[in-house]
């Protein structure tokens, strides 16, 4: 017979994405946890769960199960709580957020929410969450949008160009435009969570622009702090600048980005979702310069 601990285990697995995680969650310890899912898995006959080096992904199996033990489990908890009790609320969303989004629009998001939607945030790259949205473990990701998103009901939230991002007591920070030949004596920052890496260093070993590097860090905040304190320059999306920061057009360096909330399948009009999209749109608007 299956256990409720077994399932409570399986959705903390799932919740977390790793063993270590889920036993810290529920209270238990990480052998005794793996015996428990080795035993659910026992019971439905099926291997449910993959752990991989990085992360732990739900079988064909696994997913079949998720609906059902997340069902199973609202029902317990209604029992214990009491069926006549309304509800608290609404259940938290779990909104991965992609690493290049800039800190200060995420806040702006947050707080116009104003407590009405629960969020649990996670981090990751674009391949992270999409991966953890196909598994089950979000419910929508703040991210890069790819051709056919929206057809697959992504909600757009603004597009935006790369820039040059300086100090704003940069010597070239009163240009209105870069040439890749005013950057030759320059020291850069790489932003280890940009999408276009690979295009950027590209782009500037093609015009004979080998920098030297002060800095390379996939904390996008601790990368601009850097720029602002006179350490280095950087390429970021236009919205990463700020206070003490400029961000100036480079010449020929024509890429653009779109973001938006890709949502989990089954969940599309979600009024948690709709809400979120609502209230971003509105907070961020002001905040962006991207015409």
């Amino acid at each position: 017979m299956i256990k409720r601990s077994h399932l409570r285990q399986f959705l903390a697995v799932v919740d977390t994405g790793s063993f270590t995680a889920a036993a810290e969650r529920i209270g238990i310890s990480q052998p005794s946890l793996s015996v428990g899912i080795a035993e659910l898995e026992r019971q439905v006959g099926a291997r449910l769960l993959l752990r991989e080096r990085r992360r732990v992904r739900l079988t064909e199996a696994g997913s079949q199960l998720l609906s059902h033990a997340r069902a199973i489990e609202r029902e317990f908890q209604a029992a214990e709580t009491g069926i006549a009790r309304p509800a608290p609320g609404p259940a938290p969303l779990r909104l991965g957020v992609v690493t290049s989004f800039a800190t200060r629009l995420l806040e702006a998001m947050v707080a116009a929410l104003g407590g009405e939607v629960p969020l649990v945030l996670h981090d990751g790259s674009d391949a992270e969450l999409r991966r953890r949205l196909a598994d089950g473990q979000l419910d929508a990701g703040l991210t890069v949008l790819r051709e056919g998103d929206e057809r697959q009901g992504a909600l757009p939230l603004f597009e935006e160009d790369y820039r040059m991002v300086l100090g704003s007591n940069h010597r070239l920070a009163r240009q209105a435009m870069l040439d890749p030949a005013d950057l030759a004596s320059e020291v850069m920052i790489a932003r280890r969570s940009c999408e276009i890496l690979p295009e950027t260093s590209a782009f500037f070993t093609g015009r004979g622009v080998r920098p030297p590097f002060a800095l390379r860090s996939a904390s996008d905040d601790r990368c601009l702090a850097m720029v602002r304190a006179g350490l280095g320059i950087t390429t970021a999306p236009r919205s990463h600048a700020g206070a003490g920061l400029v961000a100036l057009p480079l010449a020929g360096f024509d890429f653009r980005r779109r973001v938006g909330l890709v949502i989990r399948a089954g969940l599309a009009g979600d009024p948690r979702v709709g809400l979120l999209h609502a209230r971003a749109t509105a907070a961020l608007t002001p905040l962006l310069d991207v015409g």
